[in-house]
């Protein structure tokens, strides 16, 4: 009863295209923030924070992955997200369950990456859906708040010595891409005043995001609990830009 009376629910949370665009590229940051959590929670940094964090991003993407599935407008979408629940469910059998190690530090930087990937598909499917404008902006917002968890994800990787030979670049290959979608989305032409305000703010933290990605990692924990609190604190300014785009028309 309680599984029926959650699978209605959970097909009425997506009201349109727009909103299953959002949660879709949702799904994409709390791949990367949960990976971001557990490499804080092994490095003994926000301990009880990066708990929290880790358990509602746990719960957020299994039942929003519920309502991508049931709201699926084509086969291609729907096999998409079939796809990418068996990575989840392989990601989530790291990440809980067990005390962080470092090597289940390294398994959940791989498999990170592969939900990563089914995530954004599914992201990219529906805003083709999409018939305007809007589409696109809540996309590539929504994006932004999955590259500021990456570079989060990337530093904290590094800094407890589970990074591979590529983590580096990838995290600086997600800084000029914040950068320059940052730029597009501050030009965009259907911006509305409390957009291009809520756009302003996230300018403002993403100078306190970049100064702590500057900080070179040490053993008192300083710098990686500056990327800890400077990386929410932008992810939440993002979430209020993504629902603003979400309610253009």
């Amino acid at each position: 009863m309680a599984l029926c009376v959650f699978g209605g629910e959970a097909m009425a949370q997506i009201a349109d295209l727009n909103s299953a665009i959002n949660k879709a590229g949702r799904q994409r940051m709390l791949s990367q923030r949960m990976a971001k959590a557990y490499f804080q929670i092994g490095q003994q940094v926000e301990v009880e924070r990066s708990k929290k964090i880790l358990d509602s991003s746990v719960a957020l993407f299994d039942r929003q992955l519920v309502e991508l599935k049931n709201f699926a407008p084509t086969p291609e979408i729907k096999e998409n997200y079939l796809k990418l629940e068996k990575s989840w469910l392989a990601y989530k059998d790291v990440l809980v369950g067990a005390a962080p190690s470092q090597d289940n530090g390294r398994k959940v930087l791989e498999i990170s990456e592969q939900v990563l990937a089914l995530a954004h598909q599914g992201t990219v499917q529906l805003e083709k859906q999409s018939t305007t404008s809007a589409g696109r902006l809540v996309n590539v917002s929504g994006r932004q708040r999955m590259l500021s968890q990456r570079m989060a994800k990337f530093y904290q990787a590094i800094a407890w010595g589970v990074g591979d030979d590529k983590s580096a670049g990838d995290l600086d290959k997600a800084r000029k891409e914040f950068a320059a979608a940052h730029q597009e989305l501050a030009s965009a032409p259907s911006n509305t005043p409390q957009i291009k305000e809520s756009l302003e703010l996230v300018k403002q933290q993403w100078f306190f995001f970049e100064n702590a990605l500057n900080q070179k990692a040490g053993p008192d924990k300083r710098p990686q609990t500056a990327v800890a609190t400077t990386s929410e604190r932008i992810l939440e300014e993002m979430e209020t830009v993504v629902g603003l785009y979400e309610k253009l028309k």
